[in-house]
C-alpha cells in the first residue's frame, strides 16, 4: 500500500458502526492499518463488527456508546484511551430518519433527528478535538453528510435538515481547528442500500429514484472506501472543510 494511505498504528474511531455504512467503514479502516474502536448502541451488532475485522486480521474494539448522552461520549473516550489510545481518525456516521411531511412531523420525531444526526456530529466531535488539542496532537475528523443536505427530497424534512447542517459544521469546524493539525472534511454518499432504507429500491418508488441516477444503480458500500480513506491518511494532508460526493452523478442530474 501506498504510504500515503498507510493508517498503521493509527486509532479511528466508528459511530454508528455495527451495520451499514459504519460497518464498512470501520472494516476499510481496520485493512488499512488503523487499530478502530466500533461504537453504536446495539452490543451484539458490535461485536458481530469486530469479530469480522479480527478474523481478517485488524484490530478493533466494541465500545457501547449513545451519541446522544453527552456523558456516554465522554465515557467511552476514556474507554478508547485506556483500550487503544487517543482517537486520531474520526468517522462521525450514526443517523437516524424519520419519514412524513413537515406539517405531520411530530416534535419528537424533528427532535430525535436533529439530536442524532447534527448535535451528537458536534459532539462526538468535540470530545474528540479537545482530547487532540490537550495532547498537542494532529488528528482528523470525517463527517457522514448526504447528498440530501445539498439537495432535497419531500417527507424527509429533518434528516436534510440535519445533514445542510452537517455540511456547514464541518467546515465551521476546519475554520477554528486547522492551526492545531485537526483536518474536518465530510462525505455526502448519495444513495446506497442499508438497514435505514432496506427493501426501498425494490418498490416502484426506489426504482423510479434509481432511474434518476446517471449511472442508473445505487451505490456499492465498497464504493465509499476510496474517500473514506483519501480523507482519514495523509494522502489529504491539505484538505480540509472539504465535501467529498460520491452518489453516481445523482447531484449532477435535474431530473
Amino acid at each position: 500500500m501506498n504510504d500515503r494511505f498507510d493508517l498503521t498504528g493509527r486509532i479511528a474511531l466508528v459511530t454508528g458502526a455495527g451495520s451499514g455504512l459504519g460497518r464498512s467503514f470501520a472494516m476499510v479502516l481496520a485493512q488499512a492499518g488503523a487499530r478502530v474502536a466500533v461504537a453504536g448502541r446495539r452490543a451484539d451488532k458490535l461485536d458481530a463488527t469486530v469479530t469480522e475485522i479480527r478474523s481478517r486480521g485488524g484490530t478493533a474494539e466494541p465500545c457501547v456508546m449513545d451519541v446522544t448522552e453527552p456523558a456516554a461520549v465522554a465515557a467511552a473516550f476514556d474507554a478508547i484511551e485506556q483500550r487503544l489510545g487517543t482517537v486520531e481518525i474520526l468517522v462521525n456516521n450514526a443517523g437516524i430518519s424519520r419519514v412524513g411531511l413537515l406539517t405531520d412531523a411530530s416534535e419528537e420525531d424533528w427532535s430525535a433527528v436533529l439530536d442524532t444526526n447534527l448535535t451528537a456530529v458536534h459532539r462526538v466531535a468535540r470530545e474528540a478535538a479537545r482530547r487532540l488539542q490537550a495532547a498537542g496532537r494532529p488528528g482528523t475528523v470525517i463527517n457522514i453528510a448526504s447528498i440530501l443536505g445539498q439537495r432535497v427530497h419531500a417527507g424527509l424534512g429533518a434528516y436534510v435538515a440535519a445533514k445542510a447542517a452537517v455540511i456547514q459544521l464541518t467546515k465551521i469546524q476546519a475554520l477554528e481547528w486547522a492551526r492545531g493539525g485537526i483536518r474536518a472534511n465530510a462525505i455526502a454518499p448519495g444513495y446506497f442500500e442499508t438497514e435505514m432504507n432496506a427493501g426501498y429500491f425494490d418498490t416502484d418508488a426506489g426504482q423510479a429514484m434509481t432511474k434518476r441516477i446517471p449511472m442508473r444503480r445505487i451505490g456499492n458500500v465498497d464504493e465509499l472506501a476510496g474517500a473514506l480513506l483519501l480523507l482519514a491518511a495523509d494522502a489529504s494532508s491539505y484538505m480540509t472543510g472539504s465535501v467529498l460526493t460520491v452518489d453516481g452523478g445523482h447531484t449532477c442530474s435535474s431530473l
